[in-house]
């Protein structure tokens, strides 16, 4: 039986089960996912993989066991999972769903760290597999379990890139590694004497490094198709990645083809999702125009044909280079017919689900959306082999992880399972979510998110909790977070309002690129009429208690709204990982990111650069904040959180400084989240008048629990 929250608080938040996407057998019938928990009793995870019987909606465990993970259908009742092994090597573990099937038995194992899987079967029935790995520079596995020890702790560079979001840069590099199984006496075992290194002495590295995983790399019988960095120009200046192809058509031998590059001229960006079609002759991937942005808009584009690199037909493509679709697609699927594409993009606060013609030429009309539930999606996947049907995972703001399966035939979906009761046991509802829409600082109006508390009532006021997002190209969307969760605020007993000004995604290109070269300008513009038109339209909210917090950009654009008139408006600020000099950008390690941003080089365009210092404007911080800094933070270096808080100091402004020494641009650990979470509010509890609020409310519990007790006695 699932218990239900009697306050939706970061405990409960942090510690509900965490669902992966779910995964279809290739009948359609069954699906495995894993989930893990965090105990803040016990102070330990639990992990699983279950097995959900997509008709019915339940599941049963099959694996508990915190060193299994990915688990891969080989057949309709058989699956595997890898298994983190002793001294860093990685095992492959065969099992079966079905109470008569074999037991878990160990397939091979292997002397690194293996992860990504993706699997295909080819016409012999044997089933090829391939990984990501990190890899040395003489081509082997990488293990650094077992890998000797330097005497010395001294990093040396000549080179850009010495460290990426939160690690030193080593020789070591991602890779792809291929191999092969087949079924002998019911059970499956190696088809191939071991693992061959797919990219061996080309200079390659998929997954791209941080966040490459399983989207930046695909299989099918007829090869292996990956995008990787150009290895002949500078990875921190340039966000350029390039698609390539390697025949194969026997997974079971080394020696691999060199990688075919597929040359798309005039889009020069960063490559992703690409995707083989069933049949394993056409390729549908995705590509950015510039190769200094990276958030440019993204093309869809087809191979038609693997056996002609040379054709690559892109989707609504236009004659000014502009494109006729304003949006970005991202993941793809093939229909089961190879017809249709399904793409995922974001549209105003939402990641849905497009339907268009699988031929660039048949792609007249432009996309539209499938009928999805409520919330954005987060992972689409065919249901079966041969189904119509879609399998989709999603999440909401009020539910953190949702399957359902899309008839897009009928436009219908149906809630195959939901992890939260669709909010019911956080106590949460869809009717504490609405929006807004205000005109911005030009001619264009912005929207924003709005949630209120559970125990909302419209007569009454509740302080104003503003949240300005990171990016400076992303958004608030209308899914699940367990970093920036709306609904703990408001559960705090704030109404929440979380713009998407000047800079965001999934509003059209222009409003994302209107930040470029402008960062507080029309953004900050657009806040200052968010926060007029709150206190102009919306009655119940009480702007003189108001509090606003941030995060990366978000965090930058607290420090900016600290030296102007918006920020005498906020009663406590909050600026987690934030910049607080934009001339210590190049401190960063993607430099392609100012570059673009400030429209040139520090050392070429300094103007800009100083225009938008939130430094300048220090002799007029006057506002109580809170600064949050992860000492793995190589984005924005630790020193963008001390100098800010040294300044408070001295000028006797109320501030804290929170350091999380062990954390990157984000708070990923259970227990340090839960600090960070109770920190901040704190924070803003003290400033707003809920921490009174509160201590009046647990005294009024006390003084009534007394009298009870006198009545009584």
């Amino acid at each position: 039986m699932t218990l239900c929250a009697t306050k939706f608080t970061p405990e409960v938040l942090l510690s509900a089960p965490r669902r992966s996407a779910a995964v279809p057998n290739p009948s359609g019938k069954k699906a495995l996912f894993s989930v893990s928990a965090w105990s803040f009793e016990e102070h330990k995870k639990t992990s699983q993989i279950k097995l959900l019987d997509i008709e019915s909606g339940q599941s049963k465990v099959l694996v508990e066991d915190l060193n299994a993970s990915e688990p891969t259908w080989l057949e309709d009742d058989v699956f595997f999972y890898l298994k983190r092994g002793d001294k860093g090597s990685t095992k492959i573990i065969a099992n079966s769903t079905s109470e008569s099937g074999p037991a878990g038995y160990e397939v091979v194992a292997f002397d690194g760290s293996l992860s990504n899987v993706k699997t295909t079967k080819l016409a012999s029935g044997i089933v090829a597999l391939v990984f990501s790995a990190l890899t040395t520079p003489e081509e082997t596995l990488a293990n650094p379990e077992t890998e000797e020890k330097p005497l010395s702790s001294a990093k040396i560079y000549t080179s850009l890139f010495a460290r990426h979001w939160d690690k030193w840069i080593t020789e070591n590099r991602n890779s792809l590694w291929y191999t092969a199984l087949e079924k002998k006496d019911g059970k499956y075992v190696p088809a191939a004497p071991g693992l061959f290194n797919a990219l061996a002495w080309t200079k390659l590295s998929s997954p791209v490094a941080p966040f490459g995983g399983t989207g930046d790399f695909d299989v099918s019988p007829s090869g292996l198709i990956f995008v990787a960095k150009d290895p002949t120009i500078d990875p921190a200046i340039y966000t350029k990645t390039d698609l390539y192809y390697i025949p194969l058509s026997d997974f079971t031998e080394g020696n691999p083809p060199k990688p075919q590059l597929v040359e798309t001229p005039g889009l020069e960006g960063y490559s992703g999702s690409p995707t083989f079609s069933h049949d394993g002759r056409k390729i549908a991937f995705t590509r950015m125009r510039s190769r200094q942005y990276e958030s440019d808009k993204t093309r869809l584009l087809l191979i038609p044909d693997v056996g002609d690199l040379s054709k690559v037909e892109e989707f609504y493509k236009t004659e000014d280079g502009e494109g006729g679709w304003d949006a970005r697609p991202d993941h793809i699927v093939w229909s089961s017919d190879d017809s249709s594409l399904f793409v995922t993009a974001e549209q105003a606060a939402r990641n849905l689900i497009f339907t268009l013609p699988s031929n660039p030429k048949d792609a007249q009309d432009l996309p539209k959306p499938v009928k999805t539930t409520d919330g954005s999606v987060g992972d689409v996947r065919q249901l079966g082999d041969s189904s119509a049907k879609l399998f989709v995972t999603s999440s909401s703001l009020v539910d953190n992880s949702c399957y359902s399966v899309l008839d897009p035939s009928e436009g219908s979906a149906s809630i195959v399972s939901s992890s939260s009761k669709q909010g019911k046991t956080f106590g949460l509802t869809r009717s504490s979510i609405s929006s807004i829409t205000f005109k911005g600082a030009g001619d264009y109006n912005v929207d924003a998110l709005v949630m209120t508390p559970s125990f909302f009532e419209r007569k009454k006021k509740y302080p104003l909790c503003f949240l300005i997002h990171g990016g400076p190209q992303g958004a608030w969307t209308d899914s699940w977070s367990t970093r920036w969760n709306p609904a703990i605020f408001a559960e705090q007993g704030y109404v929440v309002v979380s713009p998407n000004p000047t800079g965001s995604t999934g509003y059209g290109m222009a409003l994302q690129n209107g930040i470029t070269g402008d960062w507080g300008g029309k953004p900050y513009n657009d806040l200052v009429n968010a926060f007029e038109y709150i206190a102009d339209n919306m009655p119940y909210v009480d702007v003189d208690r108001a509090v606003a917090l941030g995060a990366s950009y978000g965090g930058y654009m607290i420090n900016w709204i600290q030296g102007h008139p918006l920020g005498r408006k906020f009663k406590a600020l909050v600026c987690h990982d934030g910049a607080y000099s934009t001339l210590n950008q190049w401190s960063t390690e993607e430099l392609f990111f100012p570059i673009h941003d400030f429209e040139g080089t520090i050392y070429d365009n300094r103007e800009t650069y100083e225009k938008w210092d939130p430094a300048r404007f220090a002799s007029e911080w006057a506002t109580p904040q809170l600064l949050i800094h992860g000492e793995l933070d190589y984005r924005l270096p630790v020193t963008e959180g001390l100098a800010p808080f040294n300044i408070l100091q001295a000028k006797g402004i109320p501030s804290k400084l929170l350091i999380f020494p062990d954390e990157n641009h984000w708070v990923l650990k259970p227990e340090n989240s839960l600090v960070w979470h109770r920190e901040v509010l704190s924070w803003i509890n003290k400033y707003s008048g809920i921490e009174e609020e509160q201590q009046a409310a647990v005294a009024d519990a006390l003084a009534r629990d007394v009298q009870g007790a006198r009545i009584w006695s």
